[in-house]
């Protein structure tokens, strides 16, 4: 699919952010759409609460590609998260299995973390007309010395290299792939999309400590809703609603 639509595919030897990179890259309407940066080393990457991504020179997959969506509302912009975190897990499935989706868009491998990803949409008019979409993926890297407390790469799943190149193209595939499902077929894509996403979700069943403003608690997983609200059930059957960085998961 990439080379039969000829994506614009940038390859750079270090930057601080591919997402700030590619966001510079449009501002300067350089950038079409699937325009795809790939960073060898990557100084500062970003992730969805503020942490910085420990990545070896040449060693991992870092990368950014932008959307633009042509009716896509405000209120289901958790889709293009959706699409971008079940597209890594595709390709990683083609390895070994024992991946999921930590909501909302980290990616795990039993209860380690092989990987991230930060979406930066750009709204007018109740809409989406621009979204960047970074990952960030652990691939052969084999030691890890910053704080981060559980990464695992696929080289320590595995036990050899892998052509991280080869896992790229699978990513951008599923991205493009289930972007143009979304753009051609909103309904059913919809539907289907989130389908996938929950059918991946990490805990999606059973009791597990999470933590919120007022403390630690034991809750069931009930649903994510299309704003990608997560919705929670604790031990006393209240259900509890929480957005992007209100809740996190005790590991």
């Amino acid at each position: 699919m990439i080379d039969k639509l000829e994506l614009p595919i940038e390859r750079i030897k270090e930057t601080t952010s591919t997402n700030t990179y590619l966001a510079q890259l449009c501002k300067e309407n350089k950038a079409k759409e699937y325009h795809t940066v790939i960073a060898e080393h990557q100084t500062a990457g970003r992730g969805q609460r503020g942490n910085t991504w420990e990545s070896e020179a040449g060693k991992n997959l870092t990368f950014s590609t932008v959307l633009y969506p042509t009716a896509l509302e405000v209120k289901n912009q958790f889709y293009l998260s959706m699409i971008a975190s079940f597209s890594v897990i595709y390709a990683l499935e083609n390895y070994t299995d024992g991946f999921s989706i930590k909501w909302p868009n980290d990616i795990y491998w039993k209860d380690k973390k092989i990987g991230g990803i930060l979406i930066e949409n750009e709204l007018e008019g109740g809409y989406i007309v621009k979204s960047i979409i970074g990952i960030g993926l652990n691939i052969n890297q084999k030691e890890f010395h910053s704080s981060a407390p559980n990464p695992v790469s696929l080289f320590q799943i595995l036990g050899t290299g892998i052509d991280k190149m080869e896992v790229f193209q699978k990513i951008l595939s599923g991205i493009v792939g289930g972007s143009l499902f979304l753009e051609n077929d909103m309904d059913k894509a919809l539907s289907v999309i989130q389908e996938i996403y929950l059918s991946h979700l990490y805990r999606k069943e059973g009791y597990h400590p999470y933590r919120d403003a007022k403390g630690e608690f034991m809750a069931e997983f009930q649903e994510v809703e299309p704003s990608g609200h997560l919705i929670l059930k604790d031990e006393q059957s209240t259900l509890r609603r929480y957005a992007f960085k209100e809740v996190e998961f005790v590991l």
